[in-house]
């Protein structure tokens, strides 16, 4: 008889838990969405191998368990099931395993340091009792109501690790953040569930103040590497976590450009679509669609201040997207609130081609303009939104290869803490 392995819950949608298991090397792992009424029938079948639960089953699932794993028993809820060989129903919370890997990548530590737990639902319940587990001196809970609630967060301006367990930044309302991190001067790390965006609001600011910090994704794969270990009885190798994690890092990563007019971003961007088989967006395309003009008309309507009103509200929305190609206007970097919109899920690359060899033809700003003067003007901008610069005076496809090792290589990484403080993140960078 065939097992039963997948994600557990009631609407799922698009989930990466399915990829993160089949990668592990289940490959009938799937997503099993059920209403309410349909939990108990499900959860007493036999063929049941491997289950994890999410929202909103993690504690209706626990009457129907033979066996209740003491760190499920003391958090409350359960994410992993597993029926063993003598029929009986395991219950697990690899959320915990998750948590603790996410904390100890970013560098953060709990030992001796208060906490404050933003949410109170089931990931507040697990991040509560492992900042306990982890030596934390004082756990607070900030939820809408309550005594510590949003409206009083200065009672726990002492707090030294902020951890974010509710939704707020989430895809698609990218943008928002709980709590401002200046609320907290003596913070030392910040921790966030949310893995889409890579960079919630949150994040941002705790990367433009320096703070270490961590989205939700090593969480994510650790726990289903956790998960995996409970359902085939098996330790998956050291190092199990981080090849699944590169893996989804570099799939789920824009690959934005970014560099003077003409300095061969659509020519660059076809030959890397080519390559990489990525969706290659170009929003200045998109601003042309929506205006239903083009931009030299958009800019004799409404000057320049008309096109960079478009320009900020479709690279918000393009930079919400995940795995794309986006090619960016010259002008882009002269709004810091672009910066936010393509760093929360991107690695962006700046393209540098002499400036004699930068065509006009059809760029407003660029016609009869001192190119060498606009240079001068938007250098550092490029610098501080860039992750790399990459020569384009060569061959395209040369070009087009150089960007493609370098994501391969980096698209995992973290911006260094070193280089936040000239980021328009951090507010040094003038619209």
């Amino acid at each position: 008889m065939d097992k039963i392995y997948g994600l557990l819950g009631r609407k799922l949608g698009h989930s990466w838990s399915v990829p993160i298991h089949k990668a592990l090397g289940c490959e009938g792992y799937r997503l099993i969405e059920l209403e309410p009424e349909e939990l108990p029938d499900f959860l007493r079948r036999g063929d049941i191998g491997g289950l994890n639960v999410t929202i909103p089953y993690k504690r209706d699932v626990i009457p129907y368990c033979d066996v209740i794993d003491e760190m499920a028993a003391a958090i409350g809820s359960v994410n992993t099931l597993v029926r063993r060989a003598d029929g009986k129903l395991y219950a697990y919370n690899t959320d915990a395993a998750g948590f603790r890997y996410m904390a100890a990548r970013a560098g953060i530590s709990f030992a001796g340091r208060k906490a404050v737990i933003l949410g109170s639902g089931g990931a507040s319940l697990t991040a509560r009792a492992v900042a306990a587990q982890l030596g934390s001196w004082e756990v607070v809970v900030i939820s809408r109501s309550g005594p510590d609630n949003y409206q009083n967060l200065s009672r726990h301006a002492d707090a030294e690790i902020v951890v974010n367990t509710t939704p707020v930044g989430m895809y698609p309302h990218n943008g928002a953040a709980p709590v401002d991190l200046t609320a907290f001067p003596a913070c030392q790390g910040v921790l966030d569930v949310v893995y889409n965006p890579r960079r919630t609001a949150l994040l941002l600011q705790a990367e433009a103040l320096g703070l270490p910090y961590s989205d939700g994704l090593p969480m994510l794969v650790a726990q289903a590497v956790a998960a995996e270990e409970f359902f085939f009885d098996k330790v998956i190798p050291a190092g199990g976590n981080e090849r699944i994690l590169s893996l989804l890092r570099r799939d789920a990563t824009n690959l934005v450009l970014i560099g003077m007019p003409g300095c061969g971003k659509t020519t660059v961007g076809a030959a890397l679509a080519a390559l990489t088989g990525r969706e290659a967006i170009d929003i200045d395309q998109r601003i042309v669609e929506r205006a239903g003009c083009s931009i030299p008309e958009i800019f004799a309507q409404g000057g320049e201040a008309a096109f960079r009103a478009l320009e900020q509200e479709e690279t918000a929305e393009a930079g919400k997207l995940s795995g794309k190609l986006l090619l960016t206007g010259g002008g882009v970097v002269k709004d810091p609130r672009n910066y936010a919109a393509l760093h929360q899920n991107g690695r962006i690359y700046q393209l540098i081609r002499a400036l004699d060899a930068l065509p006009t033809d059809g760029r407003p700003l660029s016609q009869g303009a001192d190119l060498a003067a606009m240079w001068t003007e938007r250098a550092p901008l490029y610098e501080q939104f860039r992750d790399a610069a990459i020569d384009n005076n060569g061959a395209v496809a040369d070009t087009a290869a150089a960007i493609w090792r370098d994501f391969c290589e980096h698209s995992g990484d973290e911006r260094p803490e070193s280089e936040h403080a000239g980021h328009p993140a951090a507010g040094n960078i003038r619209p």
